[in-house]
C-alpha cells in the first residue's frame, strides 16, 4: 500500500454546535451522493482513505480547517445522514467515537446477515487495523476513535485517529482494503500526525524477519518510512496564512467568482441570482467532488468555501451555505429523474476554474480576502462558536476589488 501523506493535527476539545452539524450532515451526503453518481463506490471509499481528500473535504464542510476534530465530526455526520440511507446508497458506516468504536464488530455483523457479506472478515479487518495502530506502530498515540466504512461489495476504508496527550497532537490513519495483502506489512493507505522523528513500527516492510522474533527496527529503516510519511504538515496557528494555501488556485478561483459579473455564470448553473459568493463556494464543494488527487494538498485553501467554527478564516456564511446546499440537493433530485443539468453544471464551473488557473498570476493580498470576508460575513448570516456576526461600525457596503 503507497502512503498518502503525514499533517500535524493539533488537539482541539469542544462540541460541533447543533446549527453547524445539521448542515455538515446535509452536505457531506450531498457530496457523497453525486461521488456515487458520478465515480461509483470504489471511489467513495478510496477517497476516504486519501489523508489529503479528508482534510479538504472537512475544511469545506466549515469545520477547523487543520485540527483533530475534523475527523471526528466529519465521520459522525456521515455517519448520521449516509446510514439511514445505507440500502439505497450502497454505503454503510460503523464505529465511532470512544464506546461507539467498540460497537463496530456488533455494527458489521448485522451488516452482513443484511447484505451476505462475510461478517468474520469484515470484524478481523476491523480489529486487525486498531490491533496494528494501537500495537503494532508504537508512536505514542493510543486509539479513541475507529471507523470501519464498507460496500455492500464487501470493500472498505478505515479511518480512526490516536491522541497523544504529552505534546497534544492527534495522528489519523487511514486503510483501505484495495489491493491490500497483509495487515503486517505496509498495510496502511496514509497517515496523519506530525512526524515524531524515530518509532516502532512492526508494519515496515523491512521489518519482516523482526515480525519473527526482533522487537526493535533499526534507525535506518524508521528514517527511511518516516521520510515517506512526511509530505503535509498541519500548523499549530489557528489562523489561514499565504503559506497554506496554493495562491494561483485560490487567485483565479476569487479573480473568477468576484471580479467577473454574476449574471454571465446564470446559464452555467441555469440559475437566476447565484450571487459572487455561492459561486465561491460552489466551486470549492465541485472541486472535492470532481477535482484530481494532487488538487488536495493545500487543505486550508477549501476553508474559503464555508469558513470555519471558530471564526478562521472567517464565521461560517450560513446563508451562502444553505444557498449551496439547496443547489445540490436540487441537482441531485433532479438527475433521480433523469435531469442532470444542474450537477453537470456544478462539473462545469470545476473545469472552468481548472482552466483560468493555467495563465493566472498571483496578484492579491490574501488578508484582504479574508478581512473582507469577515467585514461582509454578516450579510451572509455569518456564525461561529462565539455568536452572530456583526457588521464593522465603518461598512461601506461596497466590495472592493482585489486584483
Amino acid at each position: 500500500m503507497k502512503r498518502s501523506g503525514s499533517a500535524t493535527l493539533p488537539l482541539h476539545y469542544g462540541k460541533v454546535p447543533p446549527w453547524l452539524y445539521e448542515r455538515m450532515s446535509a452536505l457531506g451526503l450531498s457530496i457523497i451522493e453525486v461521488i456515487l453518481s458520478d465515480y461509483g463506490k470504489d471511489e467513495v471509499l478510496r477517497r476516504l482513505a486519501d489523508p489529503f481528500w479528508f482534510q479538504s473535504f472537512g475544511a469545506v464542510m466549515g469545520m477547523d480547517w487543520h485540527s483533530s476534530g475534523i475527523t471526528t465530526s466529519v465521520m459522525g455526520a456521515l455517519k448520521r445522514s449516509i446510514n439511514p440511507l445505507s440500502r439505497e446508497l450502497g454505503i454503510y458506516i460503523c464505529g465511532g467515537k470512544g464506546k461507539f468504536s467498540r460497537e463496530t464488530p456488533s455494527e458489521l455483523l448485522k451488516i452482513a446477515d443484511a447484505t451476505g457479506l462475510n461478517g468474520n472478515e469484515l470484524v478481523r479487518s476491523s480489529k486487525l487495523s486498531a490491533k496494528v495502530d494501537n500495537t503494532a506502530v508504537q508512536d505514542g498515540y493510543q486509539l479513541y476513535l475507529h471507523n470501519f466504512i464498507l460496500s455492500d461489495e464487501g470493500k472498505w476504508t478505515v479511518v480512526q485517529q490516536g491522541m497523544n496527550d504529552t505534546d497534544r497532537t492527534a495522528r489519523r490513519y487511514h486503510w483501505h482494503s484495495e489491493g491490500l495483502s497483509s495487515f503486517v506489512d505496509e498495510p496502511h493507505k496514509g497517515i496523519q500526525g506530525i512526524n515524531r522523528g524515530k518509532i516502532l513500527n512492526l508494519t515496515a516492510h523491512e521489518a519482516e524477519e523482526n515480525r519473527r522474533g526482533i522487537l526493535d527496527i533499526s534507525h535506518n529503516s524508521s528514517e527511511k518510512i518516516m521520510a515517506d510519511f512526511a509530505r503535509l504538515i498541519l500548523p499549530q496557528h489557528h489562523e489561514v496564512r499565504a503559506s497554506d494555501v496554493d495562491l494561483k488556485k485560490l487567485g483565479a478561483l476569487l479573480y473568477l467568482t468576484r471580479e467577473t459579473q454574476p449574471e454571465n455564470f446564470e446559464e452555467l448553473l441555469l440559475l437566476k441570482g447565484v450571487g459572487p459568493r455561492t459561486l465561491q463556494s460552489l466551486a470549492l464543494v465541485s472541486e472535492v467532488i470532481h477535482g484530481a488527487p494532487s488538487r488536495f494538498r493545500d487543505p486550508a485553501r477549501f476553508s474559503f468555501a464555508h469558513g470555519g467554527k471558530d471564526g478562521h478564516p472567517f464565521p461560517v456564511p450560513l446563508n451562502t451555505y444553505d444557498e449551496t446546499l439547496e443547489i445540490l440537493q436540487k441537482g441531485i433530485e433532479k438527475s433521480k429523474l433523469g435531469n442532470d443539468d444542474k450537477l453537470r453544471s456544478v462539473n462545469k464551473l470545476h473545469q472552468i476554474m481548472v482552466s483560468a488557473e493555467k495563465n493566472f498570476t498571483p496578484d492579491f493580498d490574501m488578508d484582504q480576502v479574508i478581512q473582507q470576508e469577515r467585514d461582509h460575513s454578516w450579510r451572509y448570516g455569518g456564525k461561529t462558536v462565539m455568536g452572530t456576526a456583526r457588521p464593522p461600525e465603518n461598512d461601506g457596503g461596497i466590495q472592493l476589488s482585489l486584483f
